[in-house]
């Protein structure tokens, strides 16, 4: 059983569920963002806004800063979008 940590305040999680692993969270991240329909502005957010978040440390694993170039194991992964709109 997966225990899902605590949502960060004034965040968008989206929940990754691979199959396989992956080497590049910001490819795997921007697919599901673009896919998700909940959040409007983050599903049509351009490239350099995205970057801006991985720069402004606002993509979080755990509660960690994720980089653009991070991996991910397969299975599922919480990533929390903190405070878009405020770039």
């Amino acid at each position: 059983m997966i225990s899902t940590p605590e949502v960060p305040q004034n965040s968008f999680r989206v929940t990754l569920i691979l199959a396989a692993p992956s080497s590049r969270l910001d490819k795997v991240l921007m697919e599901e963002l673009r896919k998700q329909t909940v959040n409007l502005p983050l599903s049509k957010i351009s490239r350099t806004q995205f970057k801006e978040l991985f720069k402004k440390k606002k993509v979080r694993i755990k509660g960690q800063a994720a980089l653009p170039s991070s991996s991910l194991a397969a299975g599922t992964t919480f990533v929390d979008v903190i405070g878009f709109g405020e770039l």
